[in-house]
């Protein structure tokens, strides 16, 4: 790998697109203030490099961004899969100008079937690992539990934690409604769990025609030895999969794993809705918008789309295998797709279709029509967010140097119990619309319990220092003295107290009550429905929600390991054996000594004076 920079202007043109190599790469084009302005791939790079200049057919938007170009940076790689990966490795931490970006978490869920001797089936969501089952991703929460509610219905599979079931004396209210068929008192035999589990196993991989045949020979088998009740539970699990295939499967040809993408602009947006098929079952699909200012998006042309959708498969995807089958609603990108992705799976080559027949042309155009569906839907919900952020700007007298869609709004929260694990919350709400990848949490510490201008003050001071970028509005949630030692750093920082507001929660803590409170004195009182205000609220919640969860989960670590740590012979290892193995506080205190004793590194006489610590810090 190798890199060379160069200035270009018109004395300088001609030689730089001489200089370039005819080798696949990545060039980076900076602004005359070193602002970057955008990052390509190229299989060739003197001829994609060269052509911005040659050309004069461009979109308006890289018109645009070629008038800016005072320098140019290219990397040489060795293959066109490393260019794809620069590529987008630099579009998500570097955030281009001028890139299409879509900013995806990769956080998806699955559902997860754990290998344990009665097998586990819950909601998953993080990186996947060998020690247990894993089905999806899925493109949302709630396509997951459709899924464990039918799995529930049909094989009665247990939810509950492996703590939680090792201590149970008596089913719980899941056996009683016919969603669990409790293992954990002995209600069905290892044997039966196993083949249930088997059974839910070959649903989630497509297995659906050996499943319902093998249950009509089980039910038949039972009604020949005039086992009815058995044979009811088969004839039960027959209909009730009979119903999911009917909205579920599609024909066997189409029914392997694949995900369905299609671009689609309004002539002001444009987004990439993506439908995700596993097994045979259409799991529901995704609408993904650019992380751009609207303005930035113009006349979607031919190009535009073309380079959204391969700006997505780079992204999305990454260094992650795709599924063996991409069907595509811009068939100008498929040859470039197929070439882009064919070194990702050399054995088993991704298949690209624009055209499909039979179920997934179906799926296809279900994709466009939700693609569309997503584009009203953000119109409307931009519409009415660009209204109430222009409102607040007029009320308060604020705006941003870049126009109303850049304005940015931080607000700060406290939150502890009694003193008891102080955090200060910072949310974000940029380009109409909360932004939580840029929110932050602070951990006070040093400072007197309960003392919430300190914990304001210190949280503040560590987000504002002297030379620290200001947002556009800083939102206080308290009274005046919380605006005040605001201001007081403001002041300390050199930085304008002008962007401070203070919020005072009006009676009976009713949105639309609120008063703002000014540095220079003054209140407003907007009126209970005054879309600034409704805006103000809608920040200040979402401040006050991200606070009182981060203080939470530090308050119970806090405890946690507190409880523990005053138990002679408990260090850090032992209690981290004790918490994994229990699955936390609760479970701990449910077991007794002898299955204390069962832990690496706990004696008897150890188990024993855990559980009487224990049972003494819950009286």
């Amino acid at each position: 790998m190798s890199e060379t920079g160069s200035l270009i202007n018109e004395e300088t043109l001609g030689a730089f697109i001489a200089s370039l190599p005819g080798q696949p790469g990545v060039y980076r084009f900076f602004s005359s203030e070193g602002d970057l302005l955008y990052v390509g791939k190229a299989r060739h790079l003197k001829n994609r490099v060269s052509s911005y200049f040659r050309k004069s057919d461009h979109s308006p938007r890289i018109a645009r961004m070629v008038s800016q170009i005072q320098r140019a940076e290219i990397t040489v790689v060795r293959s066109e899969a490393e260019a794809l990966l620069l590529e987008n490795n630099l579009i998500k931490t570097q955030s281009p100008k001028y890139n299409i970006l879509f900013r995806d978490d990769k956080s998806y869920p699955f559902v997860r079937i754990s290998r344990h001797r009665f097998p586990r089936i819950g909601f998953y969501r993080g990186a996947v690992d060998g020690q247990a089952d894993y089905f999806g991703p899925f493109p949302s929460s709630w396509a997951v539990k459709e899924s464990l509610q039918i799995l529930q219905k049909v094989f009665q599979l247990r939810s509950c934690t492996d703590a939680v079931m090792n201590n149970r004396s008596r089913a719980c209210l899941l056996h009683q409604i016919h969603r669990c068929s409790a293992p954990c008192v002995g209600a069905i035999s290892e044997e039966d769990y196993r083949r249930d589990t088997n059974r839910a196993l070959g649903f989630l991989r497509g297995g659906h025609d050996a499943l319902m045949e093998e249950l009509q020979q089980e039910m038949q088998a039972a009604s020949d030895r005039l086992d009815f009740e058995q044979a009811a539970v088969y004839r039960d699990q027959i209909g009730a999969l009979s119903r999911v295939l009917q909205q579920h499967v599609m024909e066997t040809d189409d029914s392997q794993d694949c995900d369905v993408l299609a671009v689609v602009s309004d002539g002001h947006r444009l987004v990439v809705n993506m439908a995700m098929v596993r097994g045979g079952r259409h799991l529901g699909d995704r609408a993904y918008f650019p992380v751009m200012p609207p303005s930035a998006l113009v006349q979607a042309d031919t190009q535009v789309l073309d380079e959204a959708l391969l700006s997505f498969v780079g992204q999305h995807y990454g260094q992650d295998i795709p599924v063996a089958t991409l069907v595509v609603n811009r068939e100008s990108v498929v040859e470039a797709l197929s070439e882009w992705l064919e070194p990702l799976r050399e054995a088993n080559p991704v298949k690209v279709l624009h055209s499909p027949v039979g179920k997934r042309r179906e799926w296809l155009r279900m994709a466009e029509d939700n693609a569309r569906l997503a584009l009203v839907r953000r119109a409307q919900e931009q519409g009415s967010a660009e209204e109430r952020t222009r409102l607040l700007s007029d009320a308060l007298g604020i705006e941003s140097a870049h126009g109303l869609d850049a304005l940015r709004i931080e607000c700060f929260d406290i939150s502890h119990t009694s003193g008891e694990a102080t955090q200060a919350s910072c949310v974000v709400y940029h380009h109409h619309a909360m932004q939580p990848a840029e929110y932050r949490r602070f951990n006070i510490s040093g400072i007197t319990p309960g003392d919430d201008y300190a914990a304001m003050r210190q949280a503040l001071e560590r987000r504002y220092g002297a030379d620290a970028n200001l947002p556009d509005l800083v939102l206080i949630d308290g009274g005046q003295g919380q605006l005040g030692v605001a201001a007081e750093v403001f002041q300390e920082s050199g930085h304008d107290t002008s962007i401070l507001v203070g919020v005072v929660k009006g009676e009976g803590r009713k949105v639309g009550l609120e008063r703002l409170l000014c540095v220079d004195g003054r209140v407003l009182s907007l009126g209970r429905d005054h879309g600034a205000l409704l805006l103000i609220a809608q920040i200040r919640d979402e401040a006050h929600r991200f606070a009182i969860t981060g203080m939470r989960a530090k308050r119970a670590k806090a405890r946690q390991g507190s409880i523990l740590d005053e138990i002679e012979g408990i260090g850090p290892k032992r209690r981290q054996r004790l918490l994994a193995r229990f699955g936390g506080l609760q479970g701990l205190r449910a077991a007794s000594a002898q299955e204390l004793a069962t832990v690496d590194g706990i004696s008897m006489g150890l188990a024993q004076q855990i559980v009487r610590q224990l049972r003494g810090e819950v009286a």
